[in-house]
Order: structure tokens, then sequence, then C-alpha cells
């Protein structure tokens, strides 16, 4: 199923994170410093809401060509015409959101270990999300963290069972880290408080980009 899915810099939304409470301008800011992948996640806001600000945040990335997806909730990602859904281990099941969403729709999914490696649906999916790879306050995870040496351990898993998608490392991630984390085999970085609490989120969303397009090409002098 998977697609041409662009993870380099995915930048996370969330209004329990940012500064700002209006997500659509940092959405905009955020693909203005070159996201390729904008997710919307809010935990806590009714379904009329999360419907609402998905629309404002789609409407502010219309024509940018950024990916817009939707956490979890695939009710949302219909509702508000997002581009597709990112979903965690304890939602819906993948062949089930996109018998509802469509081919067309980009679905990814959060990998935490070597057990999601091998249950993953990957025939229904176009990115895969590995971490927490470092710690985060921008979320609870009672997992522990991957690590970089984990990390590179599941992307070697993934690989194993064929999946040619691009793989992003999510949790912690900063700009003096994302060099390292596509070092260990991440396609991109997803980031949340690194762009969005930042005093200026074009330019912190810039200097990551700038940061992980240099570690891809690194990456691929070296393959």
């Amino acid at each position: 199923m998977t697609k041409t899915c662009d993870v380099r810099l995915y930048v996370l939304v969330d209004p329990d994170v940012a500064d700002e409470p209006d997500l659509a301008m940092l959405a905009r800011q955020a693909a203005a410093g070159g996201a390729t992948l904008v997710q919307l996640r809010d935990k806590h806001a009714d379904t009329r809401s999360f419907v609402a600000r998905a629309r404002a945040v789609g409407a502010a990335l219309a024509g940018t060509g950024v990916t817009f997806v939707i956490n979890d909730r695939v009710d949302v990602a219909l509702a508000a015409g997002a581009d597709g859904v990112h979903l965690g281990q304890d939602d819906m099941n993948p062949i089930d959101a996109r018998a509802l969403l469509g081919p067309d729709a980009v679905i990814g999914l959060t990998i935490k270990n070597a057990e999601h490696v091998a249950s993953a649906a990957l025939e229904a999916l176009d990115y895969l999300a590995v971490g927490g790879v470092f710690p985060t306050t921008s979320k609870d995870n009672p997992d522990a963290p991957v690590g970089l040496d984990g990390l590179s351990r599941l992307v070697a898993a993934i690989r194993a069972r064929g999946f040619a998608g691009p793989v992003c490392a999510i949790a912690g991630i900063t700009l003096e880290r994302a060099g390292a984390v596509v070092e260990a085999g991440a396609d991109g970085v997803c980031v949340v408080s690194a762009v969005i609490s930042s005093d200026d989120p074009q330019a912190a969303a810039q200097a990551l980009r700038v940061r992980v397009d240099a570690a891809l090409e690194s990456r691929k002098e070296l393959a």
C-alpha cells in the first residue's frame, strides 16, 4: 500500500504542548520552515471541537504540499478532509482504517518494540514512527525510551519484514539529536516541542530540516 510519503520533518501540533494557541498558525509556520508532514494531536477535545480545529489546520496547510494527518481519530480525519491518520497500538486496526479512508489516504503507525513490528499490518501502512527514542515531556509515555541502539534494531526489523516505506523517529528529538537519529536509520524526525514551543517555529523547523537533509545526504554517500 506504500505510496510516496515524506517524513523528513514531521511536525506534530498539540494544544497541550504549544505556547501559541493558534495551531493553524503554528502549522503554517512549520510548513514555511520546511515541514513535510504535519499531524494534529488533541487528546482532550470533544469531537466537534476536534473537527473544527482540524479543518482550520487543514485550511492553513492548503496549497503548501505538506501532508496533513490526524492523530488516532479516523472519524475526525474523514470529517475534516485530512490526508490521513496516524494510529497508535490501541487505535483502529490499520486494515480497517484503510477500508474506511480509501487507497489514497496516508496511514501511519507507532512502533515501540519488536512485537509491534511483528504484528503490524504493513500492507495497509504508508509510514512507521518508531519511539519513543528519547524521554519526552510532550506526552505521557509509560514505555522506556528505546534509545539510538533500539531505534537501529527496530528499523532493521522493519526492513527485514520487507517494508519499503519511510520510517521516522519520535520523542525527545532536538536539533542536536536529529543527525544521530538519521544515522541510526530513521528517514526523518517527528518533533513536537522542538518546533511548536520554540520562540520562532519557522526558524526552528528550518534548522531541523537543514540538519535532517544533511544527515540523509551523508548517509547516502556512505552507503
